[in-house]
């Protein structure tokens, strides 16, 4: 099968625009992942590049399948200001897009991924809700029998709100912040409601 990371670098820049800055983050035992930033006005988008080199392997799988598994990139939107280094989540998302080669994850909707500090430096997250594919990036079809390439948006939670998912489920808290007005894209936002 072809290299799915040029196919996958081109949908990025046609729904994103071209990237304003690239960096490229290499674990022992794991292929070089890329952090693409994206700037449009205030809003800036970080899409990891690498994560779908390979398709994703069940943990209990005694062989990974090479062609067929789920594949995906992750991708974070904030807002610029309020002093948040935001530039400096490149490591922690390259991190978290290793992670199925790394600790055989299989990374899907609904599925929190904890970093283990902040995601930049001073931000309220550790942790990041993965969200539904299909909205800002369209999925990549890929010839059968792979399966599509999806774009996962990352939704940043406090603390609070990942113990509280952890407890009443991920669409409970996304129905907590709808309810909330909470924007997401707040670098520095508070915790939602949860009582």
């Amino acid at each position: 099968m072809a290299d799915v990371l040029p196919l996958v670098e081109a949908r990025l820049r046609s729904a994103l625009g071209e990237p304003d800055a690239r960096a490229a983050v290499t674990f022992l035992g794991a292929d070089r992942i890329e952090v693409l930033r994206f700037t449009e006005d205030d809003i800036v988008r970080y899409a990891t590049l690498g994560m779908s080199a390979q398709p994703m392997a069940d943990p209990t799988s005694v062989v990974a399948d090479p062609v067929k598994g789920p594949r995906a990139e992750l991708v974070l939107t904030v807002r610029r200001g309020a002093g948040a280094d935001t530039d400096k989540v490149l490591r922690p998302l390259a991190v978290l897009a290793a992670s199925p080669q790394v600790e055989g994850v299989v990374v899907a909707p609904g599925a929190s991924l904890d970093v283990g500090e902040p995601l930049w430096p001073g931000a309220p997250f550790m942790s990041v809700l993965v969200a539904e594919s299909g909205g800002l990036v369209e999925d990549l079809e890929l010839d059968p029998p792979a399966e599509p390439v999806r774009f996962l948006p990352l939704l940043p939670m406090t603390p609070n709100e990942a113990a509280w998912k952890r407890v009443h489920g991920a669409q409970a808290l996304q129905e907590r912040w709808l309810a909330g007005g909470t924007d997401l894209r707040d670098p520095s936002r508070g915790s939602v409601s949860l009582g």
